[in-house]
């Protein structure tokens, strides 16, 4: 089977269209799943926290296999694990047997997520232009396409073990037939590299930068709406909107990222997109009305758009291994995602939740001061 740069790109692309897909199919249907399991929100919120901490342990792991054994074979792996993950989900009844699934499907998304930005890194270098922001639009339009399944699905009655396992299923045939066509696995793999990345200042940089950009993108995430509803007084079907404008501009930014980057540099698009996000939520965060935040966060979405793929790239090149560096600024990112929500809300709980929202802005202000972080060091391949 041919592995050429062209056809490895449209395979990975598809994998991390099915990552958004899979993502989305599960949280589509929470409430049925938390229904099923018979649980409250507070163990609800606990079991998908062992997702998340499943994730950030799988990553530093999944680095240093990528580096032993190339990120192929990692890239079929995480992705049969996370779409065949969604059947223990689908068929919890406790918080035990819920939180262990959700475990379960975390470490395979750790697994799925460093391998496949490295295959994603991989593909980019023989093709010689930037792909990665378009791959994460990938992403965000799969989640698109998953949310909006799920939720046609249930509104027909659709059961959620039918769902999850046609999704499953799906997925895990998406994943086999995807993994023909990406680059062989000595296309990355570095036997004699190290197994973690060393921490060195610049790679450290990156780190915060992440941390910075996805703590942003977590709370606008899971206070968006909120705010809409209860600070603006906007109605439920309005407040959604907010997040969707935010979802869309992400996803629409990221599909002009790869060109802003070869045409501005990443330094540049990183200072500006970073400005932008901060400008947006303050936007957002003195408007009157719905309408404006709304445009705000509109704003915000796209300034954010391309900021983590820079990150992912500008930690490959600072790396001595892509694997180990990727995985380790993915997750100090990924912990920043995570602490965004409490973060933002116990601000909320202390001074309301528009002061507990300046901490978003703070943080897009000190990702803007970071953009040097994410500089392309001399010789490394931006352009065509």
């Amino acid at each position: 089977m041919s592995r050429s740069p062209s056809r490895a790109r449209a395979a990975v692309t598809v994998v991390f269209a099915l990552n958004g897909a899979l993502f989305a199919s599960i949280f589509s249907r929470l409430p049925a799943i938390q229904e099923r399991a018979s649980i409250g929100d507070g163990a609800l919120g606990l079991a998908l926290l062992c997702s998340m901490l499943g994730l950030l342990l799988s990553q530093v792991v999944a680095g240093g296999l990528v580096a032993r054994v190339g990120s192929r074979s990692l890239v079929l792996a995480g992705a049969l694990g996370y779409a065949l993950g969604l059947v223990p989900i689908s068929l919890s009844l406790s918080f035990g047997a819920l939180a262990a699934s959700f475990a379960l499907v975390g470490v395979s998304n750790g697994v799925l997520d460093v391998s496949m930005n490295v295959h994603g890194l991989t593909v980019e270098r023989r093709l010689r232009r930037a792909i990665l922001s378009s791959l994460h639009a990938a992403f965000s339009f799969g989640a698109l396409a998953g949310a909006g399944a799920g939720g046609v699905v249930a509104s027909a009655g659709v059961g959620v073990e039918p769902h999850l396992w046609t999704a499953a299923a799906l997925g895990a045939c998406v994943a086999l037939v995807a993994d023909r066509f990406l680059l062989p696995r000595s296309a990355d793999s570095a036997p004699e590299g190290p197994m973690f990345a060393r921490p060195t200042r610049a790679l450290a940089a990156v780190g915060v930068f992440a941390f910075c950009v996805l703590l942003s993108e977590g709370a606008v995430n899971d206070w968006v709406a909120i705010y809409l509803e209860d600070d603006l007084d906007a109605g439920e079907g309005l407040a959604a909107a907010g997040l969707a404008a935010f979802s869309l501009t992400m996803g629409v930014g990221r599909l002009a990222g790869d060109r802003l980057t070869e045409r501005l540099g990443g330094a540049a698009l990183a200072r500006g997109g970073a400005g932008l996000a901060a400008t947006g939520m303050a936007i957002a965060l003195t408007a009157g009305e719905p309408v404006t935040a709304i445009a705000g966060f509109g704003a915000m979405g796209f300034g954010l758009a391309a900021l983590f793929p820079l990150a992912v790239r500008a930690a490959a090149q600072r790396g001595e291994t892509a694997g180990p560096a990727v995985a380790a600024v993915s997750a100090v990112g990924y912990a920043g995602f995570l602490a965004g929500p409490p973060a933002v809300g116990g601000l909320a709980e202390a001074a309301g939740l528009r002061a507990g929202l300046v901490l978003v802005a703070l943080l897009c202000v000190t990702a803007a001061a970071l953009a040097s972080a994410v500089r392309a060091p001399a010789g490394a391949v931006r352009s065509r």
